[in-house]
């Protein structure tokens, strides 16, 4: 079993093996399931106690000494389904009272509302976040100012952006400066003629945030991301003005 796993269930790679080593005996002595697996007695006794506290091992005496035995594999599926239990109460608590409580705290605007990002690793960022923004909101859509220039680089560390979209009932307007962008399911274009081409831009409009990324020397993207009720707002009654006229 792998790391990730063993840690999802609060298991070692050492606790996973006296496991299957206990499993594969039946119920035995300490010295035998140290031998079985290949640990020396003292670490196979303080592991077994906390296999035992995890109620994936048992004991019973038989005179002076303790046989383990292994508990079903089936535990192990009911361990995943107690973590995945606690693991929905705890959403539910920081959805109702922590992260609100939390949000309260948080001057109306400061340094931390404008972050920057760079590469491909901060521009999927980018990209995820509008996308679970706009997904959290009643009404699923934004809006983006795009120049031709950047179309070839920016889904680059994302390309399955438009089908993630598509599948979360996000809908978006393009207006886009200079000839050019494909036609997709939930989405408007309108374009803007220009003479000559426009440097790579972006700008995603997704209240209460903004994200403008362009690309640096060598096509290396950076962004922003404004958060700012007012700043969007004021984007979107651009954006929208604009849109009406194209």
């Amino acid at each position: 079993m792998d790391e990730q796993l063993l840690g999802l269930l609060d298991l070692n790679q050492r606790e996973y093996q006296i496991y299957k080593s206990l499993l594969s005996l039946g119920p035995a002595s300490i010295r035998d399931i140290a031998a079985q697996a290949g640990i020396n007695r003292g670490t196979t006794y303080e592991t077994l106690k906390a296999l035992q506290a995890k109620g994936i091992v048992s004991y019973q005496p038989k005179g002076k000494r303790r046989f383990f035995a292994a508990e079903s594999p089936d535990r192990l599926l009911q361990l995943a389904e107690e973590k995945r239990s606690q693991l929905q109460g705890l959403i539910g608590r920081l959805k109702t009272d922590v992260i609100p409580g939390l949000h309260h705290l948080k001057p109306d605007f400061s340094a931390g509302n404008v972050r920057f990002y760079e590469g491909d690793d901060g521009i999927e960022f980018v990209l995820k976040d509008i996308l679970n923004t706009v997904a959290k909101q009643q009404q699923r859509d934004y809006a983006v100012f795009s120049s031709k220039a950047i179309r070839h680089h920016l889904y680059r560390p994302f390309p399955n952006y438009t089908k993630q979209r598509i599948k979360k009932g996000i809908q978006v307007r393009v207006i886009a400066l200079g000839e050019g962008g494909e036609d997709a399911e939930l989405s408007q274009r309108k374009w803007i003629s220009t003479q000559g081409e426009v440097d790579a831009s972006y700008i995603a409009i997704y209240p209460p945030k903004v994200a403008m990324i362009s690309l640096a020397s060598a096509n290396y993207p950076v962004a922003v991301v404004i958060e700012s009720e007012e700043i969007a707002l004021a984007q979107q009654i651009i954006f929208n003005t604009l849109w009406q006229l194209l």
